[in-house]
């Protein structure tokens, strides 16, 4: 057996190399003068883990996994960002009795960063190994999500005391100028970095939690001192154009954010709450650029009926679904697709989300009395083709929508409702006239907004047999009886937020008003008959959609289940 007063013999006790390799690896040594580890990597004889893990039993120091490891925050803040990158090493622990930091490190035999980082922190310094690439990513991500470095020192600023009002007038202004800015610049930092399309900063009773809404759902990912929670609302609203001295009424405004990647657009919305004032910002990207229809999800008979309605000259098309569903973005396709000098295109938002070159884009101001009715009836006198209203609110607006496609203009608008085949109904309750409708309405759009499976770590399973049964059952007809049922999933992993899941996707189902829907208009028939003739003429239901997306490979059955069960 191999002695273990050698890198190789380590190895070889450990189990990781073969005693023969073992042998060849001296034998070169002996020949090329070079060392064991250079020929060891060179060779690929073992995994840059085996190795690592060799070296720290060799030279007696801890190796530590830093991924089933978890990291005190305390450990960060005695040590800055820009340390941990010169002499990439990363904190983990801290004892402040024995006033002791535990400190992994891409090279943890370097006993001059070892010096340096005990003489700056005042903490006896024990080092520990770990994959370098990991060390990296963890000073690149845990101290941009973490901040503590930033809080402790706004917290040192302030003294303890609480922060109820930052008065910019004056000159102590420090937390708001410097830290406060910093924390603010790393939250949004991240936040774009995680494909977030919300932040919300909310006071608890003894902190501020930061979530953000990664492909449509929230997680907590930073926890603030509740001290710093006024100062940062301050900064924010500073930026954001609103007042600083008004805390008891809502407050809107925006402003712009850019980091080496991209740059948002940013809306935020202020409220006062129980405890204090919660912020939630929208990001929204200036240089994306609208997705096309078949990007979003829309493909086949559904992408046919819905290219077909927008290709008539008037009439009223109607998506719906509910808050969050995508229905602004779907909209925002569709006018893309109809953008040319030969049209006039107005359009009538609440707020206005994404610019397009080319459209009269106009957003609602109730203060000045701007409103969906007002605007509309404005509309009319400029000479549009195509108009869009952001969303059909109440009867009146409704009215006006029905009354420009009968003077010979498409419109395009949201309703708030479940499904396709209630947004009839919802128009009929709200005054709309039967016969108005029933020769105006073109198409109505359902919609829903579900996460796409991460295309790096997909893998495919075989479902139980009454889960297979349910699919063959919704599905009918649009699975053949011989076809194998194989659903997808993806593993978890830091890059997808430990979820699966990458990206969004939206699942639809487009209901053409053919004869026989405007028959049932006239008649006032329930959604549940509508969508039941709706299905005979062919439509695909959301659910449907969803299935068939999961059978191919696109999402998850239980994100289906998720966002379109009845």
């Amino acid at each position: 057996m191999a002695a273990q007063n050698t890198l190789v013999g380590v190895l070889v006790a450990q189990g990781v190399l073969d005693p023969a390799r073992a042998e060849q690896v001296r034998q070169v040594q002996v020949q090329t003068g070079k060392t064991e580890e250079e020929i060891l990597t060179q060779q690929r004889l073992v995994t840059e883990e085996a190795l690592l893990r060799g070296k720290a039993k060799f030279y007696n120091v801890p190796y530590v996994d830093l991924m089933n490891t978890p990291v005190n925050p305390e450990a960060l803040s005695v040590m800055s960002q820009e340390v941990a990158r010169k002499f990439r090493a990363f904190p983990v622990a801290i004892d402040k009795e024995a006033k002791e930091v535990t400190v992994v490190m891409a090279d943890p035999l370097d006993l001059a960063a070892i010096e340096f980082i005990e003489e700056k922190t005042g903490f006896r310094v024990r080092p520990a190994a770990a994959l370098p690439t990991l060390v990296d990513q963890f000073i690149l991500e845990r101290y941009s999500t973490s901040l503590s470095q930033e809080v402790s020192e706004a917290l040192r600023e302030i003294s303890g005391e609480r922060v109820q009002t930052l008065d910019v007038t004056k000159q102590q202004g420090v937390i708001r100028q410097e830290r406060i800015g910093e924390i603010v610049t790393h939250i949004l930092d991240f936040a774009v970095r995680a494909r977030a399309s919300d932040v919300h900063i909310e006071p608890l009773q003894n902190s501020t939690r930061v979530r953000y809404r990664i492909d449509g759902i929230l997680q907590e990912k930073l926890t603030i001192p509740h001290e710093l929670h006024d100062s940062l609302v301050s900064r924010i609203k500073i930026l954001s154009g609103m007042r600083i001295d008004e805390h008891r009424t809502p407050q809107d405004g925006r402003f712009n954010f850019r980091n080496n990647q991209k740059e948002v657009d940013l809306r935020v919305s202020i409220i006062p709450t129980s405890w204090a004032e919660k912020v939630v910002m929208r990001l929204l990207e200036k240089s994306g650029g609208v997705p096309d229809l078949p990007e979003l999800g829309l493909r086949g008979r559904a992408l046919k009926n819905l290219l077909d309605s927008i290709a008539r000259p008037h009439g009223v098309i109607t998506i719906c679904g509910p808050t969050g569903s995508g229905k602004t973005t779907t909209l925002y396709s569709i006018i893309q697709r109809l953008n040319s000098a030969k049209v006039n295109i107005v359009t009538l938002e609440d707020p206005v989300e994404y610019r397009i070159p080319g459209i009269n884009q106009v957003q609602v101001n109730l203060e000045v009395g701007l409103t969906f009715a007002s605007g509309l009836r404005s509309f009319l006198r400029q000479d549009p083709n195509i108009i869009l209203v952001g969303e059909v609110r109440d009867e009146e607006t409704a009215e006006l929508a029905v009354q420009a496609a009968l003077t010979g203009h498409l419109v395009f608008t949201t309703l708030h409702t479940s499904s396709a085949a209630g947004a009839l109904p919802r128009l009929l309750d709200m005054g709309a006239e039967p016969f108005l409708l029933s020769s105006t309405m073109t198409a109505i759009v359902g919609q829903r907004v579900l996460r796409r499976i991460d295309e790096k770590t997909k893998e495919s399973y075989r479902p139980e047999p009454q889960v297979e049964a349910n699919i063959r059952e919704t599905l009918g007809e649009l699975l053949p009886e011989n076809k194998e049922v194989v659903l997808y999933r993806g593993k978890p992993t830091r890059e997808n937020n430990n979820s699966g899941y990458s990206g969004r996707v939206a699942i639809f189902e487009v209901l053409p008003v053919t004869e026989k829907q405007s028959k049932l208009i006239l008649a006032r028939s329930p959604s549940s008959e509508i969508e039941r003739v709706a299905r005979e003429e062919g439509m695909i239901t959301m659910k449907q959609d969803g299935y068939l997306k999961a059978i191919e490979g696109v999402t998850t059955l239980e994100e289906v289940l998720r966002v379109a069960q009845e």
